[in-house]
């Protein structure tokens, strides 16, 4: 029987996991099918309730985006369920395996891992003794936190319009990182700074909106990046404008995460090169 995959989220019409995964598929040889899924926002255990029901229809894993990623959190938290280590410390879920280890459901996060792969191993970015700025404290922020700190960046500033959140992040990742050299700041307060890779976490460009960052903030073969896929984000032209050298947005980010979800379901990791071609051709 072919096994069953899918992504939830709301609005899901436009999503490229299907695409993504169905091509891992036929590259791997893996005999099964993913769709887009639409789970309901407007219901208090709506989203439950559609994992539920896929279980029932066979379903084997699932991705999980916006808006349901904390939901997915408490789903796989719930006593007889399991999170990864990785997934407690984002405090989301966007990747779910249903009977697999001995659990009825387990809950990983594959954005941070997904993001740092992208930048180190296609973009040729060393993230290693590097000054690193985080734009953003939300879900996002939360879930690229543990791969960058384990990249052994020299510092890891946390940049938000509200300081109390960004701080939250900071003690967070005290623990699990108790030698990294982590901060919280005001964007205000980046004047004057200087920064080897920039990553916006922000929902600004979504919004079609830059971030206010400063002039000099970029420093010499900067690297400007974006979660958000979209060749010209506001940040990344912005970015463009304040000298970074190299720019990128998050597609690369979306096909490595998927390949993490997909080598834990499946046992296999998937070439991702080609994909990332179809997805963008040159």
């Amino acid at each position: 029987m072919t096994d069953r995959y899918c992504v939830f989220g709301n609005p899901i019409g436009h999503s490229k996991s299907p695409a993504i995964h169905a091509a891992f598929a036929a590259a791997t040889g893996q005999d099964l099918t993913y769709e887009a899924r639409l789970a309901p926002i407007d219901a208090a255990d709506g989203f439950a309730a559609a994992v539920q029901a896929f279980v029932a229809e066979g379903g084997r894993g699932a991705n999980v985006t916006v808006p349901f990623k904390e939901d997915a959190y408490r789903l796989a938290g719930a006593p007889g369920n399991r999170l990864t280590p990785r997934a407690q410390l984002a405090g989301a879920v966007n990747t779910l395996a249903f009977g697999m280890d001995g659990v009825p459901v387990l809950g990983d996060n594959t954005d941070g891992v997904g993001l740092v792969r992208d930048l180190t191993d296609f973009l040729g970015v060393s993230l290693a003794g590097k000054r690193i700025l985080l734009l953003g404290a939300g879900g996002a922020a939360r879930g690229a936190l543990g791969p960058l700190l384990d990249a052994g960046p020299a510092e890891l500033a946390i940049a938000n319009r509200t300081v109390a959140k960004a701080q939250t992040l900071v003690e967070l990742v005290a623990a699990s990182h108790p030698r990294a050299q982590v901060s919280a700041c005001a964007f205000a307060d980046l004047a004057g700074r200087r920064f080897d890779v920039v990553i916006n976490a922000t929902s600004a460009s979504l919004q079609g909106e830059p971030v206010p960052l400063p002039a000099g903030l970029y420093a010499p073969g900067g690297v400007a990046y974006d979660m958000m896929y979209g060749a010209d984000t506001p940040f990344l032209a912005q970015a463009r404008q304040l000298g970074a050298a190299i720019c990128a947005d998050g597609l690369g980010m979306l096909v490595e995460q998927a390949a993490e979800a997909f080598a834990l379901w499946r046992g296999v990791r998937p070439d991702t090169a080609a994909v990332r071609r179809l997805l963008r051709p040159a």
